[in-house]
């Protein structure tokens, strides 16, 4: 009975932490940011809408949904990077109910932190799920586009669960999630 009694305190202290305003790099607009608590901390990424607004505007539209709590980051891959944002079928198979949106291709490179589209073969195929790059990926540039760069979390990002080094799958078993997602501007 104590144990249980102990954990409920924890939980009600820990409540404020993940609901409480995030704290802004400077120059970071909080209607461009997203808040996003994992299962293994929080993340803040900054969406550039002066590169890439149509990708942006989805990305906040999907926050403001909920269509993002609870998803898992279903392809993470060592070196390389973490997906997620498919709230339709957990798995990396889905989409939102809105339609696809046409490339917004720019010169930013993918490096570490940079925040890109998952797409399918069709340039004009990203829906709701995207990529955060854990090192250079150089060989995207001009092929997918560059929705945000992380600002704070990255070493959150780090420590998302991997898909085994050598597997034959690039999918995580029992993964991490983006327990809740926000726009900054939203949060009290």
């Amino acid at each position: 009975m104590i144990r249980i009694a102990a954990v409920l305190i924890a939980l009600v202290c820990a409540l404020p932490a993940f609901a409480a305003p995030p704290k802004l790099p400077a120059g970071v607009d909080p209607q461009n940011a997203l808040v996003i608590d994992t299962t293994k901390g929080r993340v803040i990424i900054k969406l550039r809408a002066d590169i890439a607004p149509h990708h942006a505007d989805r990305l906040k539209r999907l926050a403001r949904d909920g269509f993002y709590n609870n998803v898992p980051f279903h392809r993470v891959m060592e070196g390389f990077m973490a997906q997620t944002g498919d709230g339709q079928n957990f798995n990396g198979t889905g989409g939102s109910k809105y339609p696809n949106l046409k490339a917004e291709f720019s010169n930013v490179p993918f490096k570490r932190g940079v925040v890109g589209m998952a797409r399918a073969s069709d340039p004009n195929s990203a829906n709701s799920q995207f990529f955060i790059c854990f090192a250079d990926a150089s060989f995207l540039n001009g092929q997918y586009t560059v929705v945000g760069e992380v600002v704070s979390g990255m070493d959150v990002v780090d420590k998302l669960k991997k898909a085994p080094r050598g597997s034959q799958s690039d999918t995580v078993a029992n993964p991490d999630k983006m327990v809740k997602v926000q726009v900054a501007a939203d949060m009290k």
